[in-house]
């Protein structure tokens, strides 16, 4: 009888919350005082939804969550928000401030009922886990996996090709990927996946 596989779910999979997104979604004005709901689905599917609030004033910021977990288990708690100087020297970077680890981060992690700091989760990103096989793939197809990718990031809405009237480094590293997933002909990808058997 073959083994069961026992593959870790990675940070990717992961339900998680974001200081970019709650800045795309304007949570972190000053003098903020904002309640919404942060959902997750699957394959179109929901599979999830927490309740935040975002309080920022002269005195305190932070982020709480309040949802429910199991139909039966209510979870409420405060995770504090740190705005530090930004290494650049222009402006500020906020950071969730985990409560379970005592670290900064820009990204939670559900983890069995709460959401933490990566450090605390026994967990892998996807890169990690690939067989050397695919990532040897990756390195010569790569490009063509993502094209639709790569094309959905160059006509995004607020995608910038062009500052100053030179083309960005974002934009030039796409361009020399869509160009080289052009050159990625199928009979060859069949070859290099028979090949490899």
């Amino acid at each position: 009888m073959a083994r069961i596989g026992n593959y870790p779910t990675t940070f990717e999979e992961r339900k998680n919350i974001s200081i970019t997104d709650l800045r795309k979604w304007k949570y972190l004005e000053p003098n903020t005082w904002k309640t919404g709901t942060l959902t997750w689905s699957r394959n179109g599917n929901p599979n999830g939804c927490i309740g935040i609030i975002v309080v920022i004033n002269d005195k305190e910021a932070y982020l709480t969550l309040s949802y429910t977990v199991n139909k039966e288990k209510a979870i409420n708690y405060q995770v504090p928000l740190i705005k530090a100087a930004s290494n650049l020297g222009k402006g500020y970077v906020w950071y969730f401030h985990c409560p379970f680890t005592n670290k900064l981060c820009r990204k939670l992690y559900q983890y069995n009922d709460y959401f933490l700091h990566r450090s605390a989760i026994n967990g892998y990103y996807e890169k990690q886990i690939q067989s050397k096989k695919y990532r040897d793939l990756e390195k010569v197809y790569g490009p063509a996996f993502r094209v639709d990718k790569l094309y959905e990031e160059l006509y995004s809405r607020h995608f910038r090709m062009f500052y100053k009237g030179k083309p960005t480094k974002r934009y030039l590293k796409i361009m020399v990927q869509l160009k080289a997933a052009e050159g990625v002909s199928e009979k060859d990808f069949i070859n290099a996946m028979c090949k490899r058997k």
